[in-house]
């Protein structure tokens, strides 16, 4: 068996081959820990960064004779300045998580019963060797499907580039972000990026359309808002739901759910109508506003309160609040931004009401990313692909990134065999049965596989149906690639590290695709043996040194955030066709699309039914953190919220455990009902996440239930292709009758 690389390894071969005299020099003179201590015990302190949610907080684990005792926050890194959540804190619990996936493992019974029996690592990756061999000869490269998900999936994305094949997907896109950057960069030329470059500690006043700050916990997010109204900024809450962030607000506006566009015309309408938008800023930097103006004439507050079910005076004077505070306005983009099939567009207005107000590039708005410019190893030339993608990125679905893909778009294509035959897929880092809805369309696509091979860290429900399961080591086991980030008011590199060895027999990711590569005749796309030797081709041309990460966990550069600051080297203002702010598009019209935003409205709720919206919880992460002990008892599960008028009209009781059945007869493990004034009659809303069905998950087996589970139908966004999902019904059963 190939030798297996560890944290002393690391520690121990502090110079690298190739890599410059002074960052040699400066990474032997260097220590990668700092000592502290705890009692009277001396520990060993280790920058790296946190991979308990998206965020990579900034952490420094305490190891004593090899064992991590505690996790803090680093007040070295320069985004989260030493602040954790109670995720990042209880990322112990899942380096130590007793049901973590130990040893590589292959299927010995049918799909989804669990049963395997376990191989060494030369085995499980010599068959996998085999299987892609075949796949490529039988099928061609293109038949293998990658659905990856968080930065650590580089590495496997250079092998599956590597391989030929174009068919790469994560729901970082299509059930997420996408539609949010495909109607910013339309407007202003450019995505908007993670972090979200919202510069909320300068803010006058700040709005949240469906953006659930205080709950999706992002640490550095939140004490940026918690700073701005501190600091007295006012704040506008755009939610069905009595969110943390509306408990907040100077204005909650509990909004008629997917009537969101009509109510940005309508701000739109007064700001022009008013004569209340920032002239100078538009005239300077913006075309297409004679369009604009025409377009939202008719779009009155009177017009909206009849669809939104706001009142026109509270409309008009949100508007108005907004103008009085500009260009310091923070309209957040959000971040899960798939809800009714028209999110392009409501991004699009989104970013319409910023330009109208001056905000975009200035400071209290939406700050511009710096260029900086990290170094990259030199590799061969990826293959062309034979064929084009399998997804319709691209084609069917016009402005869906070609990079991320489209997940349901891959799942089709397995299910109908076209354009081409899908028939194997590797999964890494992603929970394709809890992140993407239609879960029956997943599990009759995964039945058709020849081959599914499965990368994680816990036995979640789709290690069931894989077969071959690659255990990985945990974020604080393995080497990263570092995050490197343009989108902070100051840029910065941070550094992932081990802070102890790989427990039982799990592998870093890095490891296993470059041992894979070796196998398939690829390894020219890894040329590196070491992860010293990829961080110091990375960061070289920053100016920092590996040792310095090693010791001190990131490097912040100077930013220059604003439109006043920009430099060349930071390229166009606006990277637009017309370089300028394009209210008008005319990319969207050329391919048959409304250059400007309008309103459709969405399907009501059948007559006893209710819209099921979903949403995120302080202490959880997607569905990764439910089988946390540490986090299991602080919310060992999810709750449905029951406006109480309905509630009394269903003669139920707080804390009730009902079943809720979806239109297409759908239905959700027994869940206990939250009753509260702070939900609109139609609608019901839970934590997404729990409900999970692998028993090998003891903490978190049948604990609350899914709302994935829930979401039969989609609305399809046709623009970029990105999955509406906030289009589901349910109504509640009484589980006693029903069993």
């Amino acid at each position: 068996m190939s030798s297996k690389w560890t944290r002393r390894d690391w520690i121990r071969r502090s110079t690298v081959a190739g890599t410059a005299a002074t960052v040699a020099a400066a990474e032997a003179a260097t220590s990668p820990g700092r000592p502290g201590w705890q009692g009277a015990s001396r520990v060993e302190q280790i920058a790296t960064n946190c991979e308990m949610c998206f965020w990579r907080c900034g952490v420094l684990a305490e190891v004593r004779e090899g064992k991590v005792v505690k996790l803090q926050g680093n007040p070295e890194h320069p985004l989260t300045e030493g602040r954790l959540c109670a995720r990042g804190n209880a990322g112990t619990q899942l380096l130590y998580d007793p049901d973590r996936l130990k040893r590589p493992m292959l299927r010995t019974g049918a799909r989804g019963e669990g049963k395997f029996r376990e191989i060494t690592w030369d085995q499980a990756l010599d068959f996998l060797a085999d299987r892609m061999t075949l796949l490529k000869q039988k099928y061609g490269p293109e038949s293998l499907a990658f659905f990856p998900h968080g930065v650590a999936s580089g590495f496997f994305s250079t092998l599956m580039k590597a391989f030929g094949t174009p068919n790469s997907a994560e729901p970082a896109f299509s059930q997420c972000r996408g539609p949010r950057e495909v109607g910013y960069a339309l407007t202003f030329g450019r995505g908007l990026g993670s972090p979200e470059p919202v510069d909320l500690e300068e803010s006058k006043l700040i709005v949240l359309i469906g953006s659930h700050i205080g709950e999706n916990v992002f640490t550095s997010q939140v004490t940026s808002f918690s700073t701005a109204l501190e600091r007295g900024a006012r704040l506008i809450v755009v939610d069905p739901r009595f969110s943390v962030a509306a408990a907040k607000a100077d204005w909650w506006l509990p909004i008629r759910p997917g009537t969101d566009i009509a109510l940005l015309l309508a701000w739109m309408n007064v700001l022009i109508a008013e004569n209340q938008y920032d002239r100078d800023y538009i005239a300077q930097y913006a075309q297409g506003m004679p369009e604009l103006a025409a377009h939202v004439r008719e779009f009155t507050p009177e017009w909206a309160e009849g669809i939104t079910e706001i009142p026109a005076a509270r409309i008009r004077e949100t508007a108005l609040a907004m103008a009085d505070a500009k260009p310091a306005v923070a309209l957040h983009p959000g971040r899960h931004a798939t809800w009714y099939g028209d999110d392009t567009q409501r991004s699009r207005a989104m970013a319409l009401v910023t330009a109208l107000l001056g905000a975009w590039g200035r400071k209290g708005g939406i700050f511009l990313p710096t260029a900086i410019h990290a170094g990259a190893p030199k590799l061969p030339p990826f293959p062309t692909p034979a064929r084009e993608r399998a997804d319709g990125a691209g084609t069917r679905y016009p402005l869906a990134s070609e990079e991320q893909g489209l997940t349901l778009g891959l799942i089709d294509a397995t299910l109908s065999g076209k354009p081409y035959p899908i028939k194997g897929w590797i999964v890494y880092g992603q929970n394709v049965l809890e992140s993407i809805p239609l879960q029956a369309r997943t599990r009759k696509a995964i039945d058709q596989l020849d081959l599914m091979v499965v990368v994680d860290v816990l036995p979640v429900d789709q290690v069931n149906y894989a077969d071959l399961v690659l255990p990985e080591a945990t974020y604080l086991e393995r080497y990263d690639a570092p995050a490197i980030v343009a989108s902070a008011k100051k840029p910065f590199v941070a550094i992932r590290q081990p802070v102890v060895d790989p427990l039982y027999d799990t592998r870093p990711g890095w490891w296993i695709a470059k041992q894979l590569a070796g196998r398939l005749g690829l390894g020219d796309y890894f040329p590196y043996d070491t992860p010293e030797q990829h961080l110091a081709t990375l960061v070289k041309p920053l100016g920092v040194t590996t040792g310095f990460l090693r010791a001190h966990g990131a490097a912040a550069f100077e930013g220059r955030p604003y439109l006043d600051q920009r430099t060349p080297a930071d390229g166009p203002l606006f990277p637009t066709a017309s370089g300028k702010i394009e209210l008008h598009s005319a990319m969207l019209q050329q391919l048959g699309f409304d250059a400007l935003p309008r309103y459709t409205p969405p399907a009501d709720p059948p007559l006893g039914y209710f819209r099921l919206l979903y949403g995120r919880a302080p202490v959880h992460s997607f569905a990764r953190s439910e089988n946390n002990a540490w986090l299991d008892a602080l919310m060992p599960e999810n709750q449905v919220w029951i406006n109480s008028e309905a509630a009394r009209d269903l003669h139920l009781e707080d804390g009730r455990r009902i079943v809720l059945e979806n239109q297409d007869g759908a239905r959700s493990l027994p869940v206990a009902v939250r009753i509260t004034p702070g939900i609109r009659r139609d609608c019901v809303y839970m934590v997404h996440g729990f409900g999970h069905r692998s028993r090998a998950l003891h903490l978190a087996y049948h604990k609350g239930t899914s709302d994935t589970q829930l979401m039969t139908r989609i609305d399809i966004d046709p623009i970029m292709g990105g999955t509406g999902m906030r289009v589901n019904f349910v109504r509640v059963l009484d589980p006693e009758r029903e069993a």
